[in-house]
């Protein structure tokens, strides 16, 4: 299943009941009309009039849901990590993966420009720790739902949890610095053998 496929799903249940369509749409507009807007210069040259402009949302609506370009550019991160980390639970997936490595990387493998316009506007920092927070709690919550993270005293399973969504991070810079070399697919396999040997001492079934 794409990214997209696997973060709209998720998305429509999570935000279901926490906003209506017309504030879905003028959310979405607002960080598309960003993203696109970091494609074409520094985030440090970007002005919320820029923003308004391509989006065609007004002033006095922008900041009734941000305070400033920084607060949108966070804000759509955070929603984005809470629905990648997620994403299995929600689903009801059946594998004993506890993140989708796999789609994540594909993600960013997609959007590695993204990555660079975030260092440069020193905001990476930033969304990594936003997403080690997320990851955390989504793999705590799949190792409390797999039959093998059960294995885990849950007493142990929130340090677990932060320790490989950590490692997840890890992981993902290993790749980037890499040349993004192996696949998605194969970082997934390698990411959850390392979860599961650390945590049970046994590979995941069919990895």
């Amino acid at each position: 299943m794409s990214i997209n496929d696997l973060v709209t799903r998720a998305h429509h249940r999570l935000t279901k009941q926490k906003m209506d369509a017309r504030v879905r749409r003028t959310r979405d507009r607002l960080g598309d009309a960003l993203v696109e807007l970091m494609q074409e210069k520094p985030f440090d040259a970007i002005k919320v009039q820029d923003v308004l402009d391509r989006a065609g949302v007004g002033r006095s609506t922008f900041y009734v849901h941000y305070r400033d370009k920084d607060d949108l550019l966070m804000s759509d991160a955070d929603e984005f990590f809470e629905l990648i980390s997620t994403a299995l639970s929600v689903q009801g997936d059946k594998s004993d993966r506890v993140a989708p490595v796999q789609e994540f990387f594909e993600h960013v493998g997609e959007m590695s420009w993204f990555l660079t316009a975030l260092t440069k506007s020193g905001k990476l920092y930033e969304n990594l720790e936003l997403a080690r927070g997320h990851f955390a709690r989504g793999i705590e919550r799949r190792l409390a739902e797999l039959p093998r993270g059960k294995e885990i005293p849950a007493s142990d399973r929130p340090a677990v949890a932060f320790a490989h969504a950590g490692a997840l991070l890890s992981l993902l810079t290993w790749w980037i610095d890499r040349g993004m070399r192996e696949s998605p697919e194969q970082m997934d396999q390698l990411y959850h053998r390392l979860v599961w040997i650390g945590a049970t001492g046994t590979q995941p079934e069919g990895l």
